[in-house]
């Protein structure tokens, strides 16, 4: 099998560097030694698994793309940078034909799918690209959907724990409140609690240590009006790894869909579990 080119960009920030480690480490892909990175980061390079990556900033990119897709021809790219870069990463890739699996939340995503589907691109974009929550958010739907009002009456907290340089609150715990309100909950997205304080994490959370730099813990609870029954889901995740197990994944999958000659289509983490 031909090696599929990826570009993962985000690099110097932790959750690119894993997957781009894991993408180094998986014979079926080639790590392109290029990153797309914010105009903050003062390096030119970073190294990976012994590995030059030359970061390419906002104002200096462009002026590479040629060369990158003429040496890297199916190139895709491999989004986990800053919600405030989002919307121009996309319209990047749009205007430079760059298929894209995005695993940054926050931006506007209404622009993210415009951008899209006027574009002659696909794209795989997901809040969580961890399979296993993936598949219980379906479950989720499908309750919500056979179930209305379940829990009509109900009050809910959602809380939600990452590492301290996670900007925004967690895509997926915002995803979660449409189906608990059609589980017959008034909740909005600006009642989640979202904690990034390491002491609070590691002594009330029970967070470990070696883990406060990066994890993704979200617990749900459910009580009911008079206080008698309570329901909790919850899921924590410790680490990166299975984050881009669920990335290169999606990968595969867009690198099917191209073959395709799929255009102007958006997918999600669950039409790449079922693909």
């Amino acid at each position: 099998m031909k090696q599929i080119n990826l570009m993962v960009n985000g690099i110097p920030g932790n959750v690119a560097v894993t997957i781009a480690s894991h993408v180094m480490e998986d014979n079926r892909f080639q790590l392109v030694p290029y990153s797309l990175t914010g105009p903050d980061v003062e390096e030119k390079n970073s190294t990976v698994n012994g590995k030059t990556i030359t970061l390419l900033k906002p104002g200096t990119r462009q002026q590479y793309m040629e060369r990158i897709k003429a040496d890297f021809p199916d190139l895709i790219a491999i989004d986990y940078t800053h919600p405030s870069a989002v919307n121009a990463n996309a319209r990047f890739y749009a205007r430079n034909g760059l298929a894209f699996v995005m695993g940054t939340t926050g931006g506007d995503r209404e622009e993210l799918e415009t951008t899209v589907l006027n574009a002659s691109i696909c794209a795989v974009i997901a809040p969580n690209m961890a399979k296993q929550i993936v598949g219980f958010q379906a479950m989720m739907a499908h309750g919500a959907e056979t179930f209305p009002d379940l829990f009509k009456g109900y009050s809910l907290t959602i809380e939600e724990s990452h590492q301290k340089g996670k900007a925004d609150t967690s895509g997926t715990a915002k995803a979660m409140v449409e189906y608990y309100n059609r589980l017959g909950i008034p909740f909005s997205e600006e009642e989640i609690v979202q904690e990034r304080d390491p002491d609070v994490q590691k002594n009330r959370w029970n967070i470990p240590e070696e883990h406060l730099e990066g994890h993704g813990w979200h617990t749900y609870t459910l009580t009911s009006p008079d206080r008698s029954a309570c329901f909790q889901f919850k899921h924590n995740i410790n680490g990166r790894e299975i984050y881009a197990q669920g990335t290169l994944d999606g990968a595969l999958f867009l690198h099917k869909k191209i073959q395709e000659n799929a255009r102007g289509k958006i997918f999600t983490m669950i039409d790449v579990l079922k693909g």
